[in-house]
């Protein structure tokens, strides 16, 4: 009987955690939506800002936001993926291998700010990079990089041993089996963490603060030591800067809901990646 009362209230607990967490989420979606869906037109999306960004198109900010969260991949995926695999198959275990991962899941706890003021230290100001897109993206890969690092790490952990036998008893060498069989198994795993990573590198702004970010800028980038503008940033000035806050609060919920659309985009293509080549490497 208390078996059954125990099970009772732990399935009600979890039934009110769900639709509490449900409620915020659709709370969340519907306030952005209902602000923002009234500013989204294809000039919005498509023209450049006008009249110290209280009229025109905020187009820059979302190539801007696109080329930041490309570059930081750019960066994250390759350094990522080889601290992955020597983690994984080349290190033994041991007090220095725990000390390096258990670094890297602490660096993820990091708060971004504190990122974005590395950034503006080192590549900024040491490197000379500037406040520039090459800067931001820099700063956004560090960022993201313990994710990508673990993401990758769970993946390889997860492809069975057996696949590695059965290479090196063909006569594959240690990197051929890594090259030709434990990475391609671990393909899905690796991608759903990485673009799960994009979508937090989008949607930051605390990196790209001192780094890249600029409020307000007549055209697009050309050249990678450019200030870009980038909605993330864009929807914290136009909420803390300007002198007409009653026409740029409508703006900074339109530039909400474009990029809540962006990172809700890249969690369904990452939810599909994983279904898909996950099923596909079960079967």
């Amino acid at each position: 009987m208390k078996n059954k009362i125990a099970q009772i209230l732990g399935f009600s607990l979890i039934t009110a955690s769900i639709v509490i967490t449900l409620i915020f989420l659709v709370t969340i979606i519907y306030l952005i939506a209902s602000r923002g869906l009234p500013v989204i037109s294809w000039e919005f999306l498509t023209s450049v800002p006008r009249k110290g960004m209280t009229a025109g198109g905020v187009a820059p900010a979302i190539i801007g936001t696109f080329y930041l969260t490309i570059g930081a991949i750019i960066f994250a995926l390759p350094f990522g993926l080889a601290c992955a695999v020597y983690l994984n198959e080349y290190s033994s275990k041991g007090y220095m291998v725990n000390i390096i991962r258990m670094s890297i899941n602490n660096l993820a706890g990091v708060p971004s700010v504190v990122f974005g003021l590395f950034g503006l230290a080192v590549f900024v100001k040491f490197f000379g990079f500037g406040i520039s897109i090459l800067s931001g993206s820099l700063t956004l890969g560090i960022l993201i990089l313990p994710a990508v690092i673990s993401a990758s790490q769970e993946a390889l952990m997860a492809v069975p041993y057996s696949i590695r036998e059965a290479s090196f008893a063909l006569g594959a060498t240690q990197w051929q089996t890594i090259r030709k069989a434990v990475i391609p198994a671990a393909i899905p795993g690796i991608m759903t963490g990485v673009i799960l990573s994009i979508g937090r590198a989008a949607g930051e702004t605390a990196p790209i603060l001192f780094t890249a970010a600029t409020f307000y800028k007549r055209g697009y980038p050309d050249s990678i030591f450019s200030e870009v503008m980038a909605l993330p940033y864009h929807i914290y000035a136009l909420m803390t800067e300007g002198t007409k806050p009653e026409q740029q609060v409508v703006i900074a919920y339109g530039c909400a809901l474009i990029l809540l659309i962006v990172v809700l985009m890249i969690s369904s293509i990452a939810i599909f990646l994983r279904n898909k080549y996950g099923s596909s490497y079960v079967n």
